[in-house]
């Protein structure tokens, strides 16, 4: 069974890790974060410290582009972006790993304590009852702070998180988006 988690897609490039993990992943990532993508690449600004890293995670980036670019997986992309909250077609990586792209909408609900981005992030996990997997401890405080009933793991427990999985049970949960 594929362990699901919700997660930015700039996550997914910039940690090796995140690509091989011990069982199948799917990775849900809500649409805006790939546009996040195409700003980081051609942006002047580094997205990492040390320019060999930069250089690396803008290579990846490049790579990542390219995937959600193939006509194949664009197809299935552009589908889900016909509605609001439509998941799209697994997109696969390789054998442990694929993508479902969602059309993730910002609501007034969290707008105001959180970033557009960390709503849909917050909305995507809320909705589908998906733990969230994040690197920024500040986004995981507010979290804790707004008492967002969200499973969230900090990127470097991804293996733990991997194997102990998580069932819709376990996860609690509310549908009045």
């Amino acid at each position: 069974m594929r362990r699901r988690f919700v997660i930015e897609a700039v996550m997914v490039a910039t940690y090796g890790h995140l690509l091989v993990p011990s069982r199948p992943v799917d990775f849900v990532l809500p649409y805006s974060t790939i546009m996040e993508l195409y700003d980081m690449k051609a942006g002047s600004e580094p997205v990492m410290d040390d320019p060999d890293d930069d250089a690396h995670v803008k290579a990846k980036i490049g790579e990542l582009i390219a995937f959600f670019e193939d006509p194949f997986n664009k197809k299935k992309i552009e589908r889900a972006l016909q509605m609001p909250w439509r998941e799209s077609s697994p997109l696969l990586l390789n054998d442990k790993i694929q993508f479902t792209i969602v059309h993730a909408v910002d609501n007034a609900q969290y707008g105001e304590y959180f970033d557009p981005i960390e709503t849909e992030l917050l909305l995507t996990s809320l909705k589908l009852s998906v733990p969230l997997l994040s690197d920024q401890f500040e986004f995981q405080d507010k979290l804790l702070e707004a008492e967002v009933p969200v499973q969230v793991y900090d990127i470097e427990d991804f293996e733990f998180a991997v194997e102990q999985g998580i069932t819709a049970a376990d996860f609690e949960s509310t549908s009045d988006l």
